[in-house]
């Protein structure tokens, strides 16, 4: 079959395995004891209706979030607008930011006097959990049971969202952010410029690493990479250690504060490898010092064969490149599972000094559902869950593959959360040194003792205030 029968048939198979992904998703979301509907509302009572936004009156509802990207900004700047038309009363008052400017700006304003009503706040230790356990935010978890958040998401993935009551852990405990979409770390591929070097799209891992030496001598950039705004090389350096360590277990479980830690074979493995790379040539000379926005304007541009970063990318890069993009999740090494950094995107929370929490929870429950998936599938966005709009993808295309790819690693269980949750002070520590890894200053055995010694660090922290609460101190 060829032409528009063949994409038709590729469509509908397509169509059924995301109708099974959410299928499965939705078992996994349905948990006994987990629909919220008994939990402590805004003000310490419990919401008893779903809000009515258009009985609220006048309403100013002010929202920051980090929705910049061109993909992104189209899907929030459609989805505020119709929600406006939905209901008059209600303006949406956005504000904009990039992700290391709302990181950076942030608590400050949570702080205030008059802080946003709606906020995109990072999970883990040093934005969610510590908003959280300063009373900044507002626990969601009555709003979860009126609108059936809790059966909309799955639970591995809204537990990412929570934070214990006493503060000291993420992962368990309260609901105070819900997530529009999902996401991970993927390899995009310029197919003009591997045809060029007479390479294929990687099947494997060892297909992936073996194209780079090959593409060096063809004269072209292996692998475009800018890490001046310093998460890059932990989002590369990620995938790495995934892949050294077989599988999402291990890394995943240090991450959430279960796991032997991270002075390991899979972590000195990952570093050797970003500091071969470097070496060789595989990455751009002073790649400290090039911009993430540069270095992917550059791999649109027609310099370099990969460009490793997260599916959040990809219709900013489509719109340039077109048939040219090609992406897919890390290839698995042969005989495992996929496996790669990811998870959702940063969730939209309440304040707690918020004038309009009830407004502000229709906002939420607008953002994340049906018909918003819809709209982020059709700006190329990947939501958590899909909706009709996916199931007209073509997988033989970028957006396909992006789609079919987030179905294999959650089927696999391949997903590692992002490292930065490690600790308050991880995303610091972990994307300086590996700067030193990129410029040679810092070893793999040191990396590797520097990341461990934070862990047990905050660990013993964490098992003393644990201690501290339970003898009521």
């Amino acid at each position: 079959m060829t032409g528009p029968g063949r994409r038709a048939a590729k469509r509908r198979r397509f169509g059924g395995a995301l109708g099974a992904l959410c299928g499965l998703l939705l078992a996994a979301a349905c948990v006994p004891g987990t629909d919220g509907s008994g939990a402590a509302g805004p003000g310490g009572g419990a919401a008893t209706a779903v809000p009515d936004p258009s009985k609220a009156g006048k309403v100013t509802l002010t929202v920051w979030d980090q929705q910049v990207r061109g993909g992104q900004n189209a899907a929030i700047e459609r989805l505020n607008a119709e929600f406006e038309r939905k209901y008059p009363n209600v303006t949406v008052k956005r504000v904009a930011r990039s992700f290391n400017d709302l990181k950076k700006t942030l608590k400050l304003a949570l702080s205030g006097d008059n802080p946003p009503d709606v906020v995109q706040a990072n999970q883990g230790y040093s934005d969610m959990v510590a908003f959280a356990h300063a009373g900044m935010l507002t626990p969601l978890d009555s709003y979860a049971g009126l609108y059936g958040w809790n059966t909309r998401f799955p639970q591995t993935l809204l537990n990412l969202n929570r934070v214990s009551a006493d503060g000291t852990r993420f992962g368990t405990g309260q609901l105070y952010g819900l997530s529009q979409e999902g996401e991970y770390i993927g390899i995009y591929y310029n197919k003009s410029v591997l045809k060029k070097a007479g390479i294929r799209p990687p099947r494997t891992w060892d297909e992936f690493t073996g194209a780079l030496p090959k593409l060096k001598k063809a004269g072209q950039l292996p692998v475009q990479f800018g890490n001046l705004d310093k998460y890059p090389a932990i989002h590369t350096f990620g995938v790495l250690q995934a892949q050294a360590a077989g599988s999402a277990g291990p890394v995943r479980e240090t991450v959430l504060g279960r796991g032997a830690g991270f002075d390991n074979e899979a972590t000195r493995t990952a570093a050797r490898t970003l500091a071969a790379w470097a070496e060789k040539g595989y990455l751009p000379k002073g790649a400290n010092g090039k911009g993430y926005d540069d270095a992917a304007k550059q791999f649109a541009d027609g310099k370099g064969a990969f460009l490793i970063t997260g599916t959040w990318q990809l219709a900013d890069l489509r719109k340039p490149m077109g048939d040219s993009l090609g992406f897919m999740p890390p290839p698995p090494t042969a005989g495992r599972p996929p496996v790669t950094t990811g998870g959702e995107g940063l969730p939209w929370s309440i304040t707690s000094k918020s004038d309009h929490p009830d407004v502000a929870a229709a906002y939420l429950d607008f953002l994340t559902g049906a018909h918003a998936c819809d709209v982020l599938t059709e700006e190329g966005v990947l939501p958590v869950v899909f909706g009709k709009a996916a199931r007209k993808l073509d997988r033989d295309t970028a957006v396909g593959r992006m789609f079919t790819g987030w179905q294999r690693l959650n089927e696999a269980d391949g997903l590692v959360p992002y490292l930065d949750y490690t600790t308050p002070g991880f995303y610091d520590s972990l994307s300086a040194d590996l700067q030193g890894v990129l410029s040679g200053s810092t070893g793999p055995g040191r990396l590797a003792r520097r990341m461990q010694q934070q862990y047990d660090d905050f660990r013993k922290q964490q098992d003393a205030a644990g201690t501290d609460a339970g003898d009521g101190r």
